[in-house]
């Protein structure tokens, strides 16, 4: 692949990076707004809102964990190319970040999760 087109893809990962942290972040928000509402309700209700935050936090974590990992082979993929230019150095020197997307955001999820959780059940 030409550097363009390997920036192109970089690119298209770190799109899907964004989106994938929307759904869950508005869910964790609506999460942190109602949480006293849904304890109150029955308890299948507390059981399903969740079970609902489990899966939509492992299923936003596997779409970043994915992203993050094609979007660092696209920067290895690039240092191998000859030449150089601006752009593709700054791409490059983003591969450290996306550890950040890998397990940073993830943990950061679980301890919400967490926090809900007691808030639903205690």
């Amino acid at each position: 692949m030409s550097e363009a087109e390997l920036i192109r893809e970089f690119q298209k990962n770190r799109l899907h990076i964004i989106l994938a942290q929307l759904a869950p972040t508005g869910l964790l928000a609506f999460a942190a707004l109602t949480t006293p509402d849904i304890a109150q309700g029955p308890m299948f209700v507390v059981h399903a809102f969740a079970l609902i935050l489990l899966a939509s936090g492992i299923l936003g974590a596997l779409a970043e964990y994915s992203a993050a990992s094609q979007a660092q082979a696209v920067i290895d993929d690039l240092k191998t190319l000859p030449g150089q230019s601006a752009l593709r150095n700054r791409v490059i020197s983003f591969r450290p970040w996306l550890e950040v997307v890998k397990f940073v955001t993830p943990a950061i999820f679980v301890a919400i999760f967490v926090f809900i959780l007691l808030g639903l059940y205690a």
